[in-house]
């Protein structure tokens, strides 16, 4: 071989020829795709956040979050404070991901059957239902009232880290069902925010963003495969449900869900056409227009062989959990702590429905369903296991964050953060503790 020559990789899988720069990109590539890592980056941002409040920048880091943008043409400007932007903005694209996400798990994965979704369903209702009723139950009538959708929520990527750092001490069965619950967890949370926590409904800007989503099915019904077309039909959609009154990440949830999750090429149908095109590789030009046209058609086609769903999962989920969530927490999570905040009314109900509520509801609601028959535990998921996993389901951090700040005036929500990093600290630390607890799971 010519030590000019680009040298192929050793896996027989990769076609193209390994570079230096892969050396540097293809580590820190493995690591975005490592689902435990989220969870580390996620909690880096929030000690970060958390110093950065407790500290004398806290005042400039307070007015960095509440500087003004604005775009402007002609007599038309929209305003949003950088803070607004996150929560807005770049968190509709975390709830387009989590649409994508229930949409796939409702056509290819757990939720697509009845009897084994059974379970984490059953699980998820009891961890939204009992949270929110002891929340209310100690804040009916008081100024916080309106929080009640705070301790409703599971933080899969706190979670999933959780999980992973106990190793084989966690069954295969305990991890598909918090994961399932998990998005179940999401589609109520997601209902608990169109419902609950929006204002004041102006229908003509809804209208328009009905018209939007309509417009967008168009698309895809006319077979236009061009992304740029859909992001700018999806910013017009956005924009319209932001003016409607209606949080504006609905928007991304129901595009998510309108995503295809079905392929457009059949895989026979791309592997003819490679056999088809044998004879262009025996071709000595390499400059045949015929080649060209052809190997443009078959990349074409090998796109295609991915659905939309799938390829805009895999494209965004690293940019969702390494970028915007740690943004979000960092915006999000500071707060000068003081000790009697552990103490008031809104703290205490916000720790009490995550850290009790959940793990009731989760653990109850799991029974009821095994002893009615309508379902049974995953293979390895004994009592112990259950009692763990309701206790992990009250890591509620970045939906319940987002919740509070949808729900709660700026007086409220120091207050009901608090309760949120002290419920899902506990939370973590004794669900890990009760894993830590079983034996080792024997790997067969």
């Amino acid at each position: 071989m010519n030590a000019n020559e680009p040298r192929l990789s050793d896996s027989h899988d990769d076609l193209l020829p390994s570079e230096p720069i892969n050396r540097l990109t293809k580590p820190i590539q493995q690591f975005l795709h490592i689902e435990a890592a989220s969870g580390g980056v996620l909690l880096l941002a929030t000690v970060v956040a958390l110093i950065l409040a407790n500290s004398p920048f806290a005042e400039r880091v307070e007015h960095f979050w509440h500087t003004p943008l604005s775009i402007a043409a002609g007599k038309f400007v929209f305003r949003l404070t950088i803070e607004q932007v996150i929560n807005d903005a770049l968190m509709a694209v975390f709830f387009f991901v989590v649409g994508l996400e229930v949409k796939r798990e409702l056509i290819l994965g757990e939720l697509r059957d009845v009897r084994r979704a059974a379970l984490p369903i059953a699980a998820a209702l009891g961890g939204m239902i009992v949270p929110a009723g002891i929340y209310l139950a100690l804040q009916s009538g008081q100024p916080g009232e309106r929080g009640w959708g705070i301790p409703m929520a599971t933080d899969i990527a706190f979670v999933v880290g959780c999980l992973s750092v106990m190793g084989s001490r966690v069954p295969h069965g305990l991890r598909v069902m918090m994961l399932t619950l998990a998005i179940a967890d999401d589609i109520g949370a997601i209902l608990v925010i169109a419902t609950g926590y929006s204002d004041g409904i102006h229908w003509n800007w809804l209208f328009a963003g009905l018209t939007g989503l309509v417009v967008v099915w168009g698309f895809s019904r006319l077979g236009i495969r061009s992304f740029l077309a859909y992001i700018a039909a999806g910013i017009f959609v956005w924009f319209a449900f932001h003016e409607s009154g209606i949080h504006a990440t609905i928007a991304g949830v129901i595009l998510g869900i309108m995503t295809p999750a079905h392929s457009l090429v059949r895989v026979d149908r791309v592997k003819s056409s490679f056999a088809r095109l044998d004879h262009l590789f025996h071709d000595d030009s390499p400059h045949s227009s015929d080649r060209a046209d052809r190997l443009h058609r078959i990349r074409h086609a090998t796109r295609e062989l991915v659905s939309p769903l799938e390829f805009l999962i895999h494209q965004l989920h690293p940019w969702v959990s390494f970028v915007i969530m740690p943004v979000f927490a960092l915006a999000n999570a500071g707060v000068a702590v003081k000790f009697q905040q552990l103490g008031s009314p809104i703290a205490v109900a916000v720790i009490a429905g995550l850290v009790v509520g959940k793990l009731v509801g989760i653990v109850s609601f799991s029974w009821l369903a095994v002893k009615l028959k309508i379902a049974r535990l995953p293979e390895g998921v004994d009592g112990k296991c259950l009692l763990a996993g309701g206790l992990l389901g009250g890591i509620g951090f970045t939906m319940a964050l987002f919740i509070a700040s949808l729900a709660l005036d700026a007086h409220q929500l120091p207050e009901a953060k608090v309760g949120v990093l002290v419920g899902s600290a506990v939370s973590a630390m004794a669900g890990m503790l009760v894993l830590a607890l079983r034996p080792r799971t024997r790997v067969p």
